[in-house]
């Protein structure tokens, strides 16, 4: 086992690996900004380190200085959380090359989900569904409408290297194919350096179903089951839940061993998401996240496991601690994720939180950083926490949601939690009916008029 983790991460992520470490006996080193000189897990871990001003570049992406940070600490192993560098192959490269263990997948895997065209074909060679469209790279205009009239309209472009919904454009009809490559094609290479850009089926109405997995990087793996996560703004996760209301029993099972055979051929080590869109039965690849989610409490809540002991286990070489046998789905849970957001605009309003008050009881869980007094800094992420919260069955975990919403206090900031609190009491969402174009149109229906 390790025996000092560098926490390369801030906010509620840092936090919550480092309650993992101290559970397991492990020393901690956190990293952080000059506007993180406060931040909680700051407070908490055993050594510190300031490596930069706010700006991510010179701060939490600014590998030189994280590196040079494990040498101070003498740091064996870097948990890179979510976001910055946690899918950053080089960063574990580097790692490597200074006998530093990066808590998370090899290079070589990053690299091969990361390009969004390589991991398709990755995905398909392993026996995963995926979504019928270009099988690389669309270089021309005449190639993009073949591709498109083949699979039938309406189509979508997406960005190779893209995340985050940037550089993605739905064609409906030929004459909208010409400017939504070219604005792709824009949006990517502005985004991401590179504007390769390629095609898929454009599915109307679907849902959005990923299925955790977790190897030991030596040919075993598992799946933890599903996760819905189809309430979604710009396609950014809003409302998460375990289990998908809309899968049966054989439909979880179905894809969640299609999802473990296939990490188990590829020898993947950690954990890792695969993503797919669901519609009419069938599931769709579109992506593998390698790394820990920000919804894996609901996954934690249903199965009772902790994947960050589990992350940290398997980087050690200790393999799991359980195998699939071992995993019994209970009840439901749901994640709201609660930001400092005008509820309306989505506008960040980042600012002091003057009075926080966090829901309790049983089935609650709050995963967050902040504290009364706390200031919300402009230069990251608005999150503010995580509320999860599990029941025996979806209708206990709605009411106990609902108790939970009707709690929580966080003055001084604007938030969202009055959408969550519309939405818990939506029919829509109470019966389980929607798609990942739910939540748009609701706001758009919800919005003053002008």
């Amino acid at each position: 086992m390790f025996n000092k983790v560098l926490i390369a991460n801030r906010g509620e992520i840092a936090l919550r690996v480092l309650r993992a470490c101290k559970e397991l006996g492990i020393a901690t080193v956190a990293v952080h900004s000059t506007a993180d000189n406060a931040a909680m897990h700051v407070r908490l871990a055993d050594e510190s380190v300031c490596i930069g001003p706010p700006p991510a570049r010179d701060s939490y992406l600014n590998i030189p200085q994280i590196l040079a940070a494990c040498e101070i600490s003498g740091a064996d192993a870097v948990h890179p959380g979510y976001g910055f560098l946690s899918e950053n192959a080089r960063f574990a490269d580097i790692l490597d090359a200074h006998n530093i263990t990066f808590i998370g997948p090899t290079a070589d895997h990053i690299r091969v989900m990361g390009d969004k065209i390589e991991a398709k074909r990755t995905a398909q060679k392993l026996g995963i569904p995926v979504v019928p469209g270009s099988a690389g790279a669309v270089t021309d205009d005449g190639e993009a409408a073949r591709i498109a009239t083949e699979i039938g309209f309406p189509v979508i472009i997406k960005a190779s290297a893209g995340g985050g919904g940037r550089g993605m454009k739905v064609a409906k009809t030929a004459a909208d194919l010409s400017v939504a490559l070219a604005t792709a094609r824009s949006e990517a290479g502005a985004a991401f350096g590179d504007d390769a850009v390629y095609i898929e089926k454009y599915l109307e109405k679907p849902r959005h179903i990923e299925v955790q997995v977790f190897g030991d990087g030596m040919g075993k793996a598992i799946h933890l089951g599903e996760r819905d996560c189809s309430l979604q703004r710009r396609h950014q996760k809003v409302w998460e839940e375990a289990r998908s209301p809309a899968l049966d029993d054989a439909q979880r099972k179905r894809i969640g061993e299609i999802c473990a055979n296939a990490m188990a051929e590829m020898r993947y080590r950690g954990a890792g998401t695969i993503e797919f869109l669901y519609e009419n039965g069938e599931f769709y690849f579109i992506e593998m996240n390698t790394r820990l989610q920000v919804e894996h409490p609901v996954t934690e809540a249903i199965t009772g496991l902790d994947l960050v002991h589990e992350q940290i286990r398997v980087a050690a070489g200790l393999g799991l601690s359980v195998q699939q046998s071992d995993i019994n789905f209970l009840g439901h849970a749901i994640e709201c994720r609660i930001n400092a957001e005008d509820p309306r605009t989505f506008a960040p309003s980042p600012g002091q939180i003057t009075y926080y008050h966090a829901p309790g009881g049983l089935g609650i869980r709050v995963d967050s950083g902040v504290y009364q007094g706390y200031s919300i800094p402009p230069f990251y992420d608005s999150l503010i926490g995580k509320l999860i919260v599990h029941g025996r069955t979806r209708n206990e975990c709605l009411m106990r949601l609902r108790r939970a919403l009707d709690e929580i206090v966080v003055d001084g900031v604007k938030t969202t939690l009055p959408l969550f609190q519309d939405l818990v009491e939506n029919p829509d969402i109470q019966a389980g009916q929607y798609d990942i174009h739910w939540l748009e149109q609701y706001l758009a229906r919800s919005a003053p008029a002008a």
